[in-house]
């Protein structure tokens, strides 16, 4: 053989050899990951001919179903209930976009049969001569409270339609009780087979130049948490022995280290009931004065102020990576204080860089009113064969503890006081409010967070508002603080 021929066959070989190792490559590496793309049609295809499997809330209710739809796709995906409602827990399922959000997504290879724990049905519905059938979702979603959470966030002081989240979480367990963001949409409208009306819709949904409704805003979006986040610094004085008791500074304006900026208190007064010139930390809280946690944490702190704040707010979950519930949470975080004492003055007082989830703060609220102990919240129950048989279920999971029994009942005494105080403030409730500087639309950021009943909770709920009426006064108390009571009440009877 010359060399030329040579050289080609070496060549030829080489590229046979190159074919069949990514033909290897993706049809055993990249097998799965290729299956469950949402971009890939002919999975779409397959799994609309199959009937997938339902999602249903705590009681029962259905959220998600496919049923016969008569057309060349054999089922039809529809969301029965209160669609805009529950948007934000299901997500959708397209024939055209496939499925990325809610539960649609987070269980998509169990609904739609394909998952390794449903081998047994699939060989059962094979020899029966049934078409294969999806696994169903039991969410721990109550639909009441739901429901209720929506209608209070909609119909909140807001300008225009309200942009914001609700979550509300059982304390003992970590159950997410209800999820809810707005403006929300209906996923029916992508759902549909008529490929020319889901584009239609899916134009409308994700034009330019109107809010987000796709965003589920409770847990893919970070907001700075204002005061709310004076919850996080007053545990981090607790744990590091401070007192109920301790002595802070009144004075309404707190001179920040090494810079030649200021951190004023709301409309630039004096702590009310100062003595001396200071005010307790519990009037601190409760008055919820800017200064007296600039001081705690610069100056009152032992040892490493920058290690106590941030090691605490790490126990609280922030800065951890979210490990989904199952679904993609966003991470919140302090920012990087970089060892700036004025940058950490600003963090106390939930500023600066502090970002959080809505889900996150209601995990600050529910793990002051468990005890101390933070438990890791979840969406989804049990997961069921079609003919409701249980595969697996989700068991509460202690994270960790933050604080001890008697560090907690102390933040949980001056929770109550801070409701107490608070305009239109509920007995038997324990919570803390927060207004942030004024964000693009000219509106502060409004929070609350709230646990009930302040004794053996069985709720806590964390709101939060983007475009109060208010515009730069849309205050946590005076914009979010009904909305949380409006959920607390709806689940414990409360009025």
């Amino acid at each position: 053989m010359n060399r030329p021929i040579q050289r080609a066959s070496l060549a030829v070989i080489a590229i046979i050899v190159l074919l069949l190792g990514n033909a290897t490559y993706v049809q055993v590496f990249k097998a799965d990951s290729l299956r469950n793309d949402s971009r890939n049609a002919r999975v779409l295809f397959d799994e609309y001919s199959r009937q997938r499997g339902m999602i249903v809330a705590a009681d029962g209710t259905i959220l998600a179903r496919s049923v016969p739809s008569g057309n060349r796709f054999k089922y039809q995906r529809e969301y029965p209930t209160n669609p805009n409602a529950f948007a934000p827990v299901t997500g959708f399922y397209s024939l055209r976009y496939g499925s990325d959000r809610g539960v649609e997504a987070a269980e998509a290879p169990f609904l739609s049969g394909s998952d390794d724990r449903l081998f047994t049905q699939r060989f059962v519905d094979m020899f029966s001569g049934r078409d294969p059938r999806g696994g169903n979702v039991v969410t721990t979603v109550d639909p009441k409270l739901q429901i209720a959470a929506f209608n209070a966030l909609r119909q909140g002081q807001c300008s225009g339609p309200c942009r914001g989240a609700v979550v509300a979480l059982e304390p003992s367990s970590g159950k997410i009780l209800a999820m809810v963001s707005t403006p929300s949409y209906d996923p029916n409208s992508l759902a549909t087979q008529d490929s020319q009306a889901a584009e239609t819709s899916w134009n409308e949904l994700t034009r330019e130049g109107v809010p987000a409704r796709l965003t589920n805003r409770a847990i893919a979006e970070l907001y700075p948490p204002g005061s709310t986040f004076k919850v996080v610094t007053a545990a981090t004085g607790l744990k590091s022995g401070l007192k109920s008791s301790t002595r802070l500074t009144a004075e309404r304006t707190f001179q920040l280290p090494d810079s030649t900026s200021v951190l004023p208190n709301n409309n630039n007064v004096t702590c009310p009931g100062a003595e001396g010139g200071t005010v307790t930390l519990a009037q601190a809280f409760e008055a919820s004065c800017n200064t007296a946690f600039a001081e705690l944490v610069t100056k009152k702190l032992p040892g490493d102020e920058f290690a106590e704040f941030s090691s605490t707010a790490m126990k609280f979950g922030v800065g951890e990576d979210p490990t989904g519930i199952p679904m993609r949470v966003a991470k919140s975080t302090i920012g990087d204080l970089n060892g700036d004492p004025a940058a950490l003055a600003q963090a106390s007082i939930g500023e600066r860089d502090v970002r959080l989830t809505v889900l996150q703060n209601a995990v600050n609220a529910a793990t002051v009113a468990n005890g101390g102990v933070r438990m890791q919240p979840y969406v989804i129950d049990k997961l069921q064969t079609a003919d409701l048989r249980t595969v697996s279920t989700t068991s509460p999971s202690e994270v960790n503890r933050p604080l001890s029994a008697e560090e907690a009942e102390t933040l949980t005494d001056m929770m109550i006081r801070s409701e107490r105080s608070a305009q239109q403030g509920q007995s038997g409730v324990a919570s803390k409010t927060g207004t942030t500087d004024p964000n693009r639309s000219g509106s502060a950021y409004a929070w609350y967070i709230a646990f009930a009943p302040s004794a053996n909770a069985r709720i806590a709920v964390a709101v939060m508002v983007e475009n109060g009426n208010q515009g730069a006064q849309s205050y946590g108390g005076l914009i979010a603080a009904p909305i949380g009571r409006a959920v607390l009440n709806a689940y414990t009877g409360g009025n």
